[in-house]
């Protein structure tokens, strides 16, 4: 059995490891973390959806780009609880935009 990706799946897998900061810039640290994780699988569905619709050799598959949506998810799960949270990664996105909270300068 020979398994090969091309290489819209190594970009779509490539982009599922940035999803959590990525979630993390458009977030606060009041944003519960239910509405985070429902925000990380919308974003990694769209990105299992349109690897597939770029995918260059064969007609769309729904399958597929279910599975590398569920593939993204993971991904990006853990990515966050992995590396992204015990490094620090993920309070420092969240700290670069103005957060909820803060006073507004006038």
């Amino acid at each position: 059995m020979t398994v090969s990706l091309d290489r819209a799946y190594w970009l779509g897998l490539l982009v599922s490891v940035v999803l959590p900061v990525l979630v993390g810039l458009v977030t606060t640290r009041v944003t519960s973390a239910g509405r985070k994780a429902v925000l990380l699988l919308a974003l990694s569905t769209a990105d299992g959806f349109l690897v597939e619709v770029i995918h260059p050799v064969e007609g769309f598959n729904a399958g597929t780009a279910a599975i590398m949506s569920l593939v993204a998810f993971a991904i990006g799960v853990l990515m966050h609880f992995g590396l992204y949270k015990p490094t620090g990664v993920s309070a420092k996105a969240q700290d670069s935009l103005v957060t909820a909270g803060q006073p507004r300068s006038v």
